[in-house]
């Protein structure tokens, strides 16, 4: 079928596959040296701040942390009280539970003294009734919380629930399940403040894997390094997005995506733009296309900022199937919101939201897993038909290989140079070692995902989240 592959189609290929990993290379160095410098920046200037000004002044902007539960009996307690330790003045922690099936409910009204209010919600957003209804505690010590009881209907629905409740100007959206830092919402607040001529939209900060990190009390105690090679490998992909990633796309005013885990809102434009979407996997980054598109179209001057302290840690999968089911989640997330916000892309009016930001997400995140599988069945194709030049065949592969190693490698001293946080003997050692196996052990799977993620969008609409068991983080 293929013994007469025309020279002229091999030379076509080889320019696309090798004109696309060019460009992809080129735009990870281009991405890692303006987040160094970023990063420079940033510790300089922030040195001299003095975040308690921020937590104790009694006229610090309102917060209000949202945390969507469903079925977390297991650390909810913990999780909560992680949560009212924070150490910032005004702010308040709505825990909606989303219809859990166990007893997360009743292990927060046992522990927290909470007891059923009367309690106004202003329904500004469509979503599923209460269950039981609000709780607050008679417990003064746990006056900030206010726990929501409601039917099901999933993370998005929960945290639309979440901004319909909240009082405040500004809202920390976050999983539950994650341990965020005491002083995580005086940082996250900071851009918030010190913007002038450009409104801040929305702010998120650096996710830390806590896998076998020692948890007690809702307090980060002793930060290890998991024996698990997927979790090693998430921990490295995990430093190389945040640390030289990010950090550019902040500078660049081009951020498309916040974590799910932990961000922080302007809860009036998230209103204005309808909240959350509920049709979506991937609703972290939908909110945030959604809002920039608006405040371009408003022609109102904004930026989604970025804080690479490290402020927020969660629990990563350790296993294969649930890694796979994370990535295809993600991979789906991705796919809806480009194609729901495709007049944005390449679109000039929507500034370097449409001109760069929405093209980089399509070609080096939407299309690289397809175009990386393309390349494997073309180079079978050339294997079977004899025209593979194996000198250069090989050099590629060695060549690609080194390139990921050795970004992987500057991101841990980038690390080290910076925030440091893995400070105990051998830690640095393990993380170069994981620098070498990730791409064997971690970077196949997350192909596979991608490309069945692809594949459950288009044929398997009956999918609509995946699996994602936790196991405690107190307990790794």
């Amino acid at each position: 079928m293929f013994q007469n592959l025309p020279q002229q189609l091999i030379e076509i290929f080889d320019f696309i596959f090798f004109g696309f990993a060019f460009a992809a290379i080129s735009s990870y160095i281009i991405l890692a040296i303006i987040s160094a410098f970023e990063t420079v920046n940033y510790m300089k200037k922030n040195s001299f701040v003095n975040y308690t000004e921020i937590l104790s002044s009694s006229i610090s902007p309102s917060i209000s942390i949202i945390a969507p539960a469903y079925n977390e009996s297991l650390n909810i307690v913990e999780n909560v009280r992680s949560l009212l330790s924070n150490h910032y003045v005004n702010y308040d922690v709505i825990i909606i539970n989303d219809g859990s099936k166990d007893d997360t409910l009743e292990k927060l009204i046992t522990a927290y003294n909470l007891v059923k209010v009367d309690y106004l919600i202003n329904n500004q957003i469509a979503t599923k009734p209460l269950r039981k209804g609000v709780f607050k505690s008679t417990n003064p010590a746990f006056e900030k919380l206010i726990v929501v009881d409601k039917e099901n209907g999933g993370k998005a629905d929960a945290l639309n629930l979440g901004l319909n409740i909240s009082t405040n100007k500004y809202v920390a959206c976050i999983d539950v399940d994650c341990l965020l830092l005491e002083d995580a919402l005086q940082k996250m607040i900071k851009p918030f403040l010190e913007s002038t001529n450009e409104k801040v939209i929305a702010a998120g900060g650096v996710i830390r894997i806590a896998n076998s990190c020692k948890i007690q009390d809702g307090k980060l105690l002793d930060i290890n390094f998991p024996k698990n090679r997927i979790v090693r490998g998430q921990i490295l992909e995990y430093l190389r997005a945040f640390l030289l990633g990010r950090m550019a796309w902040s500078k660049l005013n081009g951020l498309l995506v916040i974590s799910g885990a932990f961000g922080l809102f302007d809860k009036k434009i998230a209103l204005e733009v309808g909240g959350y979407d509920t049709k979506t996997v991937g609703e972290d980054m939908e909110i945030i296309v959604r809002m920039r598109a608006y405040m371009e179209e408003q022609k109102v001057k904004y930026r989604v900022a970025y804080i690479p302290d490290p402020l927020c840690w969660t629990e990563a999968p350790d296993s294969y199937k649930i890694f796979i089911s994370q990535r295809n989640r993600w991979t789906r997330g991705t796919i809806e919101t480009l194609k729901k916000h495709r007049k944005i892309g390449f679109n000039r009016k929507y500034n370097s939201l449409g001109t760069l930001s929405y093209p980089y997400w399509f070609f080096f995140e939407r299309l690289a897993p397809i175009i990386e599988i393309l390349g494997l069945v073309y180079f079978t194709i050339l294997i079977v038909t004899n025209n593979v030049v194996w000198t250069y065949a090989i050099l590629f592969m060695i060549v690609a290989y080194l390139f990921t190693v050795l970004f992987s490698i500057i991101t841990i001293i980038a690390e080290e140079l910076t925030y440091h946080q893995y400070t105990k003997k051998g830690m640095g050692l393990q993380l170069i070692k994981t620098a070498f196996t990730e791409p064997i052990l971690n970077h196949p799977f997350i192909l596979y995902a991608a490309l069945k993620g692809n594949f459950d969008y288009y044929f398997n609409k009956s999918i609509k989240w995946g699996e994602m068991t936790r196991k405690g983080m107190s307990s790794n």
